[in-house]
């Protein structure tokens, strides 16, 4: 915890000096307007993350480093021809460079194909952009890491219940997402290394909780209550899904392990109540303090920075080159830690704990009236 209170410390003093460098020091008044203009594009809200988080901790971001640059900001609704027209729409509105999350990994080859055409860089944002020469940088989590973390905890669990081959349900994200890929790619490893049967499996189309349990809806039919023993879902919005379909099929999903991913507020609850098993953490203010970094230092024309950043440079090969690449390390949570992952209580990356008073979430979000003594179990506290 030290050591990511300090790097968060010296992040923002480098972000700093950076800026001063780049003159950016003398932007403007605290309004903004009349600067370099940022565009973020980003892909739906039915994962909370995006407006809850990410939208406004990037523009804080921005706006900390230039005041007066000004934020073209959209969100498609996991419409891939709808992010097409926003991308058209910023940069008629002359964007000096667009960060970009994908609806369509694919697809979005042919955005960053116009705004070349333009010479404006495209920064490819928690979903890398396949095939396509023309993205100048891509910051994200270590996805295959974030799979390997669900099945390493779902595997260690169904081990310790003494189910260790399983079965269990897959409940993959939106074939259309290329982070769905790496995901399950770092999760299959971890399940076949440890063993586990896969009795059911299921694309989410759109990353639908709705979806998702119609798919476990299915599962339990084909399979019966009790012939599945943990539920792989890529994230929360998927497993509360499923958590929803055992709940109304009679099964208690106490007693079969769920994983998720993104921490987002209902699944923390669902953990703290024993509904579900875990959630993949990745704080977001270090991933949109890194974009923001980078994008207001191309908007000026200037190199991607090489210093003030979490993480140092690798690169991504997206299928037509290897794109400069800043991936953060993810971080496995269950209720009370161990076994490889941290407790709710003490989850924390680059300075942004998991639930605190300047956390991701607050205990006050957390701790509802229903979720008093869960909370007081595990040591949530304000």
């Amino acid at each position: 915890m030290t050591r990511s209170k300090s790097w968060a410390r010296g992040a923002m003093l480098a972000f700093a000096a950076l800026v001063i460098g780049l003159g950016l020091a003398a932007c403007g008044g605290g309004g903004g307007g009349g600067g370099p203009k940022i565009a973020l594009l980003l892909p739906e809200s039915k994962t909370t993350r995006y407006e809850a988080h990410d939208h406004p901790e990037f523009e804080a971001a921005v706006k900390n480093a230039c005041s007066n640059c000004d934020i073209i900001y959209s969100n498609a609704n996991q419409d891939a021809s709808q992010q097409q027209s926003q991308m058209e729409a910023a940069l008629t509105d002359g964007a000096d460079v667009v960060v970009l999350d994908p609806v369509d990994s694919t697809s979005a080859a042919s955005m960053t194909q116009l705004a070349k055409q333009q010479n404006v860089p495209v920064v490819s944002y928690d979903r890398l952009i396949l095939d396509s020469p023309d993205v100048a940088a891509y910051v994200s989590y270590d996805n295959v890491k974030v799979g390997q973390l669900q099945g390493e905890t779902l595997a260690n669990k169904l081990a310790a219940d003494g189910n260790t081959n399983g079965p269990i349900v897959r409940i993959n994200g939106s074939p259309t997402d290329n982070n769905a890929k790496l995901f399950g790619e770092g999760a299959a490893s971890a399940f076949t290394k440890a063993g586990v049967q896969v009795a059911k499996e299921y694309d989410t189309p759109d990353w639908s909780p709705d979806q998702a349990q119609t798919e476990m809806d299915q599962a339990i039919t084909a399979l019966g209550k009790t012939g599945f023993k943990g539920v792989y879902a890529m994230n929360d919005g998927t497993a509360g899904g499923a958590i929803a379909a055992m709940q109304a099929a009679g099964v208690d999903p106490k007693t079969v392990p769920t994983t998720g991913q993104d921490a987002e507020l209902e699944a923390v609850q669902r953990i703290l109540s024993g509904d579900q098993y875990m959630t993949v953490y990745k704080a977001t203010k270090p991933e949109t303090l890194t974009a923001a970094t980078i994008a207001v230092a191309l908007a000026h024309g200037k190199p991607i920075p090489t210093t003030g950043l979490p993480v140092s440079e690798t690169k991504t090969n997206n299928g037509t080159t290897d794109v400069p690449s800043f991936l953060l390390t993810p971080v496995a949570v269950t209720k009370d830690g161990g076994a490889g992952t941290s407790s709710v209580s003490s989850a924390e990356y680059g300075g942004q704990k998991l639930v605190g008073p300047d956390g991701y979430w607050t205990p006050a979000q957390i701790c509802t009236a229903q979720f008093q003594s869960a909370c007081q179990a595990a040591g949530v506290s304000g």
